[in-house]
């Protein structure tokens, strides 16, 4: 099967850079390489594409500018390390797209965002606000307040987190590498470029090699990451990063490097995992909401709520009934329980006034809400 034929990388991509490429195999900053990559993104992002860039090097940059030769051990000179280098890492994407005349911004996360529904729903809502305004996010592991028990461990596997997070089509991982290799390149020179499998497939294990000196990441996190990617239906791009126009390519449906497709597309996968989540409250809907709901796949809003049961957060999973208390769907919540009281029955226009801010417009937004 020709990959191109099959490939079509979609509106929403999720970019990540790992760290040997981006410091010149611990030089310090390409500079370079990232204006090269700036130029072909902010070219996508005006024909229409969301792109959130998921960048290693904040360690490795300040690696470099602490005059340290070697990856630090210790949990406190990582963190070190990675709050010098920072300032260089965010200071070199804003002046770049600053060419461009567009913004960026630095979004820090840990594993624990994106473990708890409430942080996952507002990184979520955070990250699809920057998109909406014409921002590219720049995404990171906070390595400065992290402790060893909340790593990502690689940020293949925090860019894979992403893609989930934004329902994205196509993750590229970009690396110093041409892509995922039968066996070690460095040491067989028979290895051969996988061009395009299933990231299910059980025998990429054996084709993977181990990481740098530099970054944490390598070939077994990459397959790692695609597989997490793969849950929510996206496909997964294994490149170089120092094929000029690379992600120019890869929007154009032309596959340099390893393709490893998801078995099943995103919003399809996305709505599997959200019905496999414990219900911890119930709303009951009136006769439109119901009839919205179950004919026009549209958003839950307040104002089609009559009555709220349970002690649930914001983020938690909630069932959505008919007045006879069969269930119609269920999906993640963006009030808790007593304020989805307060503002059941009301209009999206009121909820400001009721409870003195305005966190969404919906109840339930149709992305986090499945028919059961």
């Amino acid at each position: 099967m020709n990959v191109e034929d099959s490939f079509n990388p979609g509106r929403t991509w999720v970019i990540k850079i790992g760290s040997s490429l981006l410091t010149d195999n611990g030089l310090g900053l390409n500079r370079a390489l990232v204006n090269g990559w700036v130029d072909d993104i902010v070219a996508s992002a005006k024909a229409g594409v969301d792109i959130v860039i998921v960048s290693s090097g904040a360690v490795a940059e300040g690696m470099a500018r602490l005059n340290l030769a070697t990856r630090p051990k210790s949990l406190h000179l990582l963190q070190a390390a990675a709050a010098v280098g920072q300032m260089g890492l965010v200071q070199l994407y804003e002046s770049s797209f600053q060419r461009h005349g567009m913004h960026t911004a630095q979004v820090l996360l840990t594993h624990d965002d994106l473990r708890s529904r409430e942080r996952y729903l507002n990184a979520r809502s955070t990250l699809k606000g920057l998109l909406d305004l014409g921002v590219i996010p720049v995404v990171n592991e906070n390595d400065t307040v992290v402790t060893d028990e909340i790593r990502f461990g690689d940020n293949d596997t925090l860019a894979a987190l992403v893609a989930n997070l934004i329902e994205a089509n196509t993750l590229i991982l970009m690396t110093d590498q041409a892509g995922l290799f039968s066996s070690d390149p460095r040491t067989n020179t028979d290895a051969r470029l996988i061009r395009h499998d299933k990231a299910s497939n059980p025998r990429l294990d054996t084709m993977a090699g181990q990481g740098g000196s530099i970054g944490r990441g390598g070939m077994v996190t990459k397959i790692a990451a695609a597989r997490i990617a793969a849950r929510s239906g996206a496909n997964t791009v294994i490149t170089s990063g120092r094929i000029a126009g690379i992600v120019g390519h890869i929007g154009a449906g032309k596959v340099e490097g390893t393709l490893l497709s998801a078995d099943k597309a995103v919003l399809v996968s996305r709505k599997q995992w959200l019905a496999t989540l414990t219900s911890r409250g119930r709303l009951t809907l009136d006769a439109g909401a119901v009839r919205v709901l179950r004919s026009q796949g549209r958003s839950l809003l307040a104002v089609g709520v009559i009555a709220v049961e349970g002690a649930f957060k914001r983020g938690d999973i909630v069932s959505c009934v008919d007045e006879q208390g069969a269930e119609l769907a269920r999906g993640l919540v963006n009030y808790e329980h007593n304020e989805a009281r307060m503002i059941a029955g009301k209009a999206s226009g009121e909820i400001e006034g009721i409870l003195g801010y305005l966190g969404d417009d919906e109840l339930i937004h149709r992305d986090n809400l499945v028919l059961s």
